[in-house]
């Protein structure tokens, strides 16, 4: 098993879906573990569940994370949202907002944890992306906006951290079984013509040769590995788990 006795790991969207399934998984290998969540409440009652701390923090207002200083041997970018409209009806403050919260706040926090990682010789940047950082799907312009950029800061964080123990990957999953996705039936429904019950079947799953949603501990058992001394060669990297989407 991997063994993260003694690191830090900070999680953003740690309370719920994938953050808390690696939250899970790190605080399970030893790790100390800060939930980092918009929902105070929750955070801290998985913080207290795990051993671990939480931290209530709105990602979005990006001014205040400028001048952060972040202590974290693994960070997790995790924190995201999904807003479905086609581009001509699309707000451009939920456009903003989106960019915010999903590219710029994880450049921000990668800002402030790279020098202490630096510092110490060791790091692990671990970027919840999607295959829709890979690929495009109509509706969806921010979100794949945003996990575009993921992807090119990750690379970018990898090529800088490199020479100093610093490692900085992307995990690409598919439709994964989380709050983000059960929000998204009803307006797919509705943009689509048809009914919440057909949603998976004919427009989630469609290019994915598993038919199944991904799972969260799925999920996490891969950034469990990344964030381990037995990734310290994998770095620029994306990880598809997309039960192959992007094999077309």
């Amino acid at each position: 098993m991997t063994d993260l006795t003694g690191r830090r790991a900070v999680v953003t969207g740690g309370a719920s879906g994938i953050g808390a399934a690696c939250a899970r998984a790190f605080a399970s290998a030893g790790a100390h573990v800060v939930i980092a969540d918009l929902d105070a409440d929750a955070a801290a009652a998985l913080a207290d569940e795990l051993g671990g701390e939480s931290w209530a923090v709105d990602l979005a207002d990006t001014a205040a994370l400028a001048g952060l200083s972040l202590e974290a041997d693994i960070l997790v970018n995790n924190a995201g949202i999904q807003h479905v409209r086609p581009i001509e009806e699309f707000e451009p403050e939920r456009f903003s907002f989106i960019l915010r919260l999903m590219l710029e706040s994880p450049f921000l926090l990668i800002r402030a944890a790279l020098p202490g990682m630096y510092e110490r010789g060791f790091g692990r940047v671990i970027n919840l992306s999607s295959v829709h950082g890979l690929r495009a799907s109509p509706f969806k312009s921010a979100y794949v906006a945003a996990k575009h950029g993921l992807e090119g800061l990750s690379k970018v964080t990898a090529l800088e951290g490199g020479s100093h123990g610093v490692t900085s990957n992307c995990i690409d999953p598919g439709y994964v079984r989380t709050p983000l996705v059960e929000k998204q039936i009803a307006d797919q429904a509705r943009l689509h013509g048809i009914t919440e019950e057909e949603v998976l079947p004919k427009i989630m799953l469609t290019e994915s040769a598993v038919k199944r949603l991904v799972e969260p501990a799925e999920v996490a058992s891969l950034a469990l590995w990344l964030a381990g001394p037995d990734a310290g060669m994998v770095t620029g990297a994306s990880y598809t788990m997309d039960g192959g989407w992007s094999a077309r």
